[in-house]
């Protein structure tokens, strides 16, 4: 046996295969289309609209499918709550061991007017939200191109099921908002004006 031998071995366990260079490559070009999308919000949000509407309709018109819809419902509400709550709970903030426990994990809520300005870091960030929920659209519509996953069921009991959930959920969301004094919004927060206008800070 030469001494070449074990090092064409190792060379060929060390090259990637075919497959796995094939899905790194796509993975990469994912990541690029991704990353260009970032500033583009307006146009992303349209586009889920464009598909979350096609895969109503579709559902419509197959009228099947409904607990796949029922599960994307859920599935988004879900989302969206994580849109609207605070990435640290200000709930846990009552806890004296609490600020020693994230000295070191960023900015935090502020907790009175005169307070130094902080915005409001989302638990789910918008691109997250929106991505995540492109991705569920996109499973969905998938799973109406199988009739395995079209189970019947009545669905005036899903979609009562649905309005139960989504108002028991926000009234207890809206009600943390109101009991910790913030918004999930930047609008009406303070700016910065310059010392051209005399105040440091304008409402």
């Amino acid at each position: 046996m030469s001494a070449d031998a074990p090092d064409e071995a190792t060379a060929q366990l060390s090259t990637p295969s075919f497959f796995s260079r094939l899905i790194q490559s796509i993975s990469q070009r994912y990541q690029k289309i991704l990353d260009d999308s970032v500033p583009h919000m307006t146009a992303r949000w349209l586009m889920l609209l464009a598909f979350g509407c096609g895969y109503m309709l579709r559902v419509y018109i197959l009228q099947g499918w409904y607990i796949i819809t029922y599960a994307l419902g859920i599935y988004l509400l879900n989302l969206f709550i994580g849109f609207l709550s605070p990435r640290i709970d200000p709930a846990l903030m009552e806890d004296p061991d609490f600020y020693d426990d994230i000295a070191e994990d960023g900015p935090t809520l502020p907790q009175k007017a005169n307070e130094e300005f902080k915005p409001f870091i989302r638990k789910l960030p918008e691109f997250k939200f929106w991505h995540s929920s492109f991705k569920a659209v996109i499973v969905a519509l998938v799973c109406t191109c199988f009739d395995a996953f079209n189970v019947p069921v009545f669905w005036p009991i899903l979609v009562m099921y649905f309005i139960i959930l989504f108002v028991i959920t926000m009234k207890r969301q809206i009600k943390h908002m109101i009991k910790y004094k913030y918004l999930p919004f930047t609008h009406g927060k303070r700016k910065y004006q310059g010392k051209e206008s005399g105040q440091a800070f304008a409402q």
